[in-house]
């Protein structure tokens, strides 16, 4: 199976080129971002050796359907998605917080928690809560954006009184956090699953924000199933989760957490294969949508003229 590893275009007024963990983000002439999503995949900050085939076209019609299902809420970045990898939109200004919400105490928040803290950024829970518990009510806990190294923990006063966010901004931005957070709470459960936690970037062009990024994910939250969920949680076992969690425990299986001196495994055909499928599964899950293969004969021709018709659309 063929995946789109990396992309090396040079698009009509192409000003800037940032490859990220997973995309590669094209500026065109200082007004206009064209993002696409690769098949690389990552996992404790380090970009795997092997591509996953519609990886990429996954996250992004995902991220599409809602960012678009959440456009009455707040405005987001989106101008086009001409490509079944690509989304081109406005360049905003991003902040420098990333909004994670969480409804439930899992993740990091649990490992918080479990160590005897009571406090996550700022935020206090009640005692005698277990992993995987319902929250009294979705709490914000937001991270800082690192441009090196780890995001970190941070308070909604931390923010504010060291003039990271404007408090007029951040108030808007926990608003909106709440409501995106509800709206894709809602639309999970349709699908009989549970949105657990997520993350919302926001930037700002013209002077309103905006979303901007991807949504909703299985690469930036984590859905539990809602069938089963409460028996689960009485025998205290684990929940069944639709995320990249699955990837992150082979790593750990085979011996690989990111540190240094360790080797990445070998990735085989059948486990890159195996990864494939499940992301597609996580599509049709999420979505409710039959997932259609694009096939990747002549893939990077096909998104490099598809961007280039939707530029012409666009300027």
């Amino acid at each position: 199976m063929s995946a789109i590893k990396e992309t090396h275009f040079n698009l009509p007024g192409q000003s800037k080129f940032y490859k990220g963990k997973v995309r590669d983000v094209y500026t065109i002439a200082d007004h206009l971002l064209v993002m696409v999503v690769t098949d690389r995949i990552s996992a404790f900050d380090v970009v795997l050796p092997e591509p996953i085939p519609f990886k990429g076209q996954v996250l992004n019609q995902i991220a599409a359907k809602f960012l678009r299902a959440t456009q009455d809420i707040v405005p987001n970045w989106i101008l086009d998605v001409p490509d079944p990898n690509v989304t081109i939109g406005k360049i905003c200004e991003p902040f420098k917080v990333e909004m994670v919400i969480r409804g439930y105490l899992a993740g990091h928040a649990w490992r918080e928690y479990q160590s005897g803290r009571r406090s996550v950024c700022g935020v206090i829970l009640p005692e005698g809560l277990k992993e995987n518990d319902k929250l009294p009510f979705p709490i914000i806990t937001p991270t800082t954006k690192a441009s090196i190294g780890h995001d970190e923990d941070i308070s909604r006063e931390e923010i504010i009184n060291r003039n990271i966010v404007a408090e007029q901004d951040y108030n808007l931005l926990e608003k909106y956090t709440h409501a995106l957070f509800q709206r894709g709470t809602e639309m999970a459960s349709d699908q009989g699953l549970i949105l657990v936690d997520t993350k919302y970037e926001f930037g700002k062009v013209n002077g309103r924000i905006h979303l901007i990024d991807e949504i909703h994910t299985p690469d930036s939250s984590r859905y539990f199933y809602q069938d089963g969920y409460q028996e689960r949680q009485d025998k205290n076992e684990p929940q069944k989760q639709l995320s990249k969690e699955f990837v992150r425990k082979w790593l750990i299986d085979n011996g690989f957490q990111g540190k240094e001196d360790q080797q990445i495994p070998e990735m085989s055909p059948e486990f890159v294969r195996s990864i494939s499928e499940r992301y597609i599964e996580l599509y049709e899950q999420i979505t409710g949508d039959k997932f259609i293969k694009h096939e990747y004969f002549n893939a990077l021709n096909r998104v490099e003229n598809n961007i280039i018709e939707a530029l012409k659309r666009l300027s």
